[in-house]
């Protein structure tokens, strides 16, 4: 009997605490605007900045300049496909997932079209 009264408690307690936790998602405050991302590339940290609204995003890096479309699935997750791919790869579209928001900032998690085995994740701060 004992036993069943601190495993009870263990659960209300758990349940109480997993109830002060509450992960912000205010993925309509990211859907356009300004961003900017860290990424490690041949080992060198690079910093890009990226403009989205609805329908466009156009990332620029490096010296370089890429534009895709975006089609939302729902308010915090969407698919990106390159409007003039380069090759294959670049060709294959990636699904977008914002994981949770805080403040200017968002951790997304992506990964290509069909492929939920291979997930990244990354974060990105709106700066406009």
């Amino acid at each position: 009997m004992i036993h069943l009264k601190k495993i009870l408690l263990l659960f209300i307690f758990s349940l109480f605490m997993a109830s002060c936790y509450n992960v912000q998602r205010n993925c309509k405050d990211f859907k356009t605007g300004t961003f900017e991302y860290t990424y490690t590339l041949d080992g060198e940290e690079k910093t890009s900045t990226f403009f989205r609204n609805d329908t466009l995003e156009v990332d620029y890096y490096e010296n370089g300049v890429d534009s895709s479309s975006i089609r939302w699935i729902n308010d915090c997750e969407f698919i990106v496909e390159k409007i003039n791919p380069t090759s294959l790869n670049d060709a294959k579209a990636v699904h977008m997932k914002i994981l949770y928001t805080e403040g200017d900032t968002y951790t997304y998690e992506f990964s290509l079209v069909g492929d939920s085995a291979n997930k990244y994740k990354g974060t990105v701060t709106k700066i406009e």
